[in-house]
């Protein structure tokens, strides 16, 4: 194994690896990992890191707008191995809220040691917490993520202000949600992990960009002046299909 033919890949090595390395000289990789991860989810706009209500962006219609609300859904993190073993954090929610100093650090623990070539996620709610009514910790209702008419969960809900915009305030708001077809607005998302270690460098988290921009145009270019609002099941699974697409990985971080 050499570090030429494992690029591409995050190195978690135990110690008996490293062990055997050093003595057979047959496997250059000396990097270990501590058992825990951490994922940093950042949003931006384009190029812009996101700032609340006082930044104002344009979307690639030319439509000026300022963000006031934004967070998603975060579940079933996985990481996946050279040889397709997977780490899966299982039965974990966590609710991305721009507006929550630190919600978009997410650690995990445990993560077993090996080469990882990519990162997993679910974008959403599954069904069966969907069909749980209402829950603790990131599910909690008082979240501003639940549907108590529908009895189930935002996904995802961006909200801002568009000159564009025809509603009243010169509102937009996008509340997705629902899991049912044909209106099932959950998404899974795989990202390569492409940064190469070095030599004795320990992994120690990974840094995910959220691309507002990308929600409004990915796809289907969204306009302000036409969809200004989508809060049911109507155009929903448009801008799931949208969010599939806002995430990529920004860096890897390494520790010596």
């Amino acid at each position: 194994m050499s570090l030429t033919s494992q690029k591409n890949y995050i190195p978690i090595i135990s110690i008996a690896v490293i062990m055997a390395a050093m003595l057979f000289c047959s496997i250059s990789i000396s990097a270990q990992t501590s058992d825990n991860l951490e994922i940093n989810f950042v949003n931006h706009v384009g190029f812009k890191r996101l700032e609340l209500d006082s930044v104002t962006y344009k979307n690639p219609l030319e439509q000026t707008f300022t963000v006031t609300n934004f967070k998603y859904y975060i579940s079933n993190v996985k990481l996946i191995g050279v040889d397709d073993k997977v780490y899966e954090d299982k039965d974990s929610y966590y609710l991305i809220d721009e507006a929550t100093l630190f919600s978009g650090s997410i650690k995990l623990h445990g993560v077993g040691h090996g080469w990882y070539k990519k990162i997993a996620f679910t974008i959403g709610v599954d069904s069966l917490h969907n069909c749980s009514g209402a829950q603790e910790g990131a599910l909690d209702p008082a979240k501003g993520m639940f549907w108590a008419w529908n009895t189930g969960y935002i996904f995802m809900k961006l909200e801002g202000k568009s000159p564009s915009s025809k509603s009243p305030g010169r509102m937009f708001e996008y509340h997705i949600g629902g899991y049912r077809e044909p209106s099932n607005c959950i998404r899974n998302v795989e990202l390569d992990l492409n940064s190469p270690p070095g030599k004795n460098d320990k992994v120690s988290r990974v840094s995910i960009k959220a691309d507002i921009l990308k929600i409004l145009s990915a796809k289907y270019k969204v306009d302000f002046s036409s969809l200004s609002s989508v809060t049911d099941f109507h155009n929903a699974v448009t801008i799931a299909d949208n969010y599939k697409d806002m995430f990529t990985i920004m860096s890897v971080g390494y520790e010596k």
